[in-house]
């Protein structure tokens, strides 16, 4: 068949495809709607990253000035730092929140009393529903000096009583109070997925691991992961994508001057440098930077699962 010929079929069984799908693509009408309004209309704003923007001029009035404010933020100390602290924290996100979620996920489904089960799940739901505000609230109490944590150090002997630690304002530990909240935050939420992917499990393979001997251990190893392998890779994926994204809240509440130079993420960059001082294309100039290298991480992400053989975006 020619090349012409194959790319008649393929258009041929789109159509057909779309057709029996029709009730789906209606559905999907809103959400592109949706989609191109809020999401892609608004990239034409990328434009004022070059220019000189003055609010008070009309948009032919600008000075275009190239690469300029890129050219700046890749010589500031500051950004380079902010830039730093998003990496870090993210990665820290990715990997514990990764590693948690599932270990919790493969330890509940193999709780057989259903009672407990309700309740182990819904105490660690519970936190993803509390605000950061409240949540940075709790934490900060718990960490000040006569807080939960000091008080126990103090009674294990650990430090003693008058030597008790300010734990937000050593800056080298910001990162490791930024990982522990998140994952004490969101392990449950995180979980959900990955139960929800464990039901798609057939019974009949634990049933056959148990007649030759398998304990709990090697059914987690040996099905359960095989399991959810899929789901694992897709959510890595999107993660990736995601990098660069640390959040603004907590590294906002829970950082202090103290902190500062290593709570400071990107985010809160364009906020203090960009924002609060007019200086809007510097802020979308590091907004922009910011999405192509999440959408660089993602095609790279993408394309290693495919060529691994795994599941894949797209």
């Amino acid at each position: 068949m020619s090349k012409a010929n194959k790319q008649h079929s393929r258009i041929s069984v789109f159509f057909k495809r779309l057709f029996q799908q029709r009730a789906l693509a209606i559905m999907s009408v809103p959400f592109l709607i949706w989609l191109i309004i809020f999401k892609y209309l608004p990239l034409w704003g990328w434009t004022i990253a070059f220019q000189d923007y003055k609010p008070a001029k009309k948009f032919l009035e600008q000075s275009w000035i190239g690469f300029e404010h890129f050219k700046f933020l890749f010589g500031d100390d500051r950004f380079l730092r902010v830039l730093r602290n998003t990496l870090a924290m993210s990665s820290i996100n990715l990997i514990f929140g990764f590693v948690t979620a599932i270990t919790l996920a493969l330890l509940l489904n193999e709780v057989r009393n259903i009672a407990f089960k309700r309740v182990v799940q819904t105490v660690s739901y519970l936190p993803h529903f509390i605000s950061w505000v409240v949540a940075a609230s709790i934490i900060q109490t718990t960490l000040s000096p006569d807080g939960t944590i000091n008080q126990l150090l103090v009674g294990l002997g650990f430090i003693d009583r008058g030597s008790e630690i300010l734990f937000l304002g050593i800056p080298e530990y910001f990162w490791t109070i930024f990982g522990a909240s998140s994952i004490w935050k969101d392990i449950g939420w995180n979980t959900i997925v990955y139960l929800a992917a464990m039901t798609t499990i057939d019974p009949t393979q634990y049933e056959a691991a148990e007649i030759d001997g398998a304990n709990r251990f090697k059914k987690m190893i040996y099905i359960t992961l095989p399991g959810i392998k899929s789901v694992v890779i897709i959510l890595l994926i999107m993660n990736i994508g995601y990098l660069l994204e640390s959040g603004f809240e907590p590294q906002y509440l829970l950082g202090n001057g103290m902190n500062v130079d290593y709570s400071e993420n990107i985010d809160i960059f364009v906020l203090k440098y960009g924002i609060a001082q007019s200086n809007f294309s510097l802020s979308i100039a590091a907004g922009m930077f910011k999405t192509v290298v999440s959408f660089i991480l993602l095609f790279i992400a993408n394309n290693a699962a495919k060529r691994m053989g795994e599941a894949r975006l797209y």
